[in-house]
């Protein structure tokens, strides 16, 4: 008998060379068993070497394409990508407040690869006001996560500290500040749950392949929630994907810039946990530490 897979919406823009934004977020999805529906929130005309253009979606397109999914799907989880400005972010909130974005996976993206903003001002606080306090988990990288806390953070404790920091005063339920800028032989991850400073760390894996790692992770966390997985298992199970995707397309070459991760480098049969095939669902607190994925876009 056919299962019908569960359904996540991703809210994020449209990646042209395909990987990052919807493109990979698609993907990493079906690699889990999970069912997508979108709402695009702009077009980007980008390869491998960077972004030429950005065309943002009208806001109330956005709503629109909100509004629809949400009128007709099962939603049992949302992510949310590039949100392009604050409009985008006052609409999604607005939604995010009504109840009707369930297991909400932010990925705040907020500054690029070499560290530039991407937003203004008032977009960031729009975020840290009105859409972290709705979130299950917001995702940011070391550098997003110096702007949400105002300083710079170059150790793991600092990372601890800006992860306890973000959910206590945003009432995010928990935050998790990826490791990967910073400079050191090993990255740690750090996750704060609401109760305990989680560190998840290993060895960096060499490869120039890591475009769109971020927006990978945080879909591959929703699969884990929309398929009825507790947060910090998710979590776990999401960089362990994450990572064999780093692994498996250390060999590619697609384009002449930062290429993409594999979305579809399963583990054998035998190792998927009991999430699925390409899954690492396991008991209780999750199938224990993995290595850090190195910072995408």
């Amino acid at each position: 008998m056919t299962v019908t897979p569960p359904v996540v919406l991703v809210v994020a823009g449209s990646d042209s060379g395909g990987g990052a934004g919807i493109q990979a977020d698609v993907r990493t999805l079906a690699a889990h068993g999970v069912f997508s529906t979108t709402a695009v929130t702009a077009l980007t005309a980008q390869n491998t070497q960077g972004v030429r253009g950005v065309h943002v979606a009208p806001v109330d397109v956005v709503a629109a394409q909100i509004e629809a999914v949400l009128a007709d799907f099962d939603v049992r989880a949302t992510k949310t990508g590039m949100l392009a400005g604050v409009a985008t972010v006052e609409v999604v909130a607005r939604y995010a407040a009504e109840g009707r974005l369930p297991a909400l996976v932010v990925d705040p993206v907020m500054v690029s690869a070499s560290g530039d903003r991407l937003l203004e001002p008032e977009a960031e606080e729009a975020y840290r006001r009105l859409l972290f306090p709705h979130a299950t988990v917001v995702t940011p990288n070391l550098l997003e996560a110096s702007v949400l806390v105002g300083r710079t953070l170059g150790t793991v404790f600092d990372m601890g500290e800006a992860a306890r920091e973000l959910a206590t005063t945003t009432g995010a339920r928990a935050v998790m500040v990826k490791g990967g800028h910073l400079d050191a032989d090993v990255a740690v991850d750090v996750v704060w749950d609401g109760c305990h400073l989680h560190e998840l760390g290993g060895p960096r894996i060499a490869t120039t392949n890591n475009h769109g790692t971020g927006c990978s992770l945080a879909s591959a966390i929703a699969a884990g929630l929309a398929s009825g997985h507790e947060l910090l298992p998710s979590i776990r199970a999401a960089k362990a994907y994450v990572c064999r995707g780093l692994e498996a397309a250390t060999g590619w070459r697609l384009g002449h810039g930062r290429g993409p991760i594999d979305h579809f480098a399963h583990e054998a049969p035998d190792d998927a946990g009991e999430g699925g095939v390409g899954a690492t669902f396991g008991p209780g607190d999750g199938g224990g530490t993995h290595p850090p994925v190195d910072p995408g876009s």
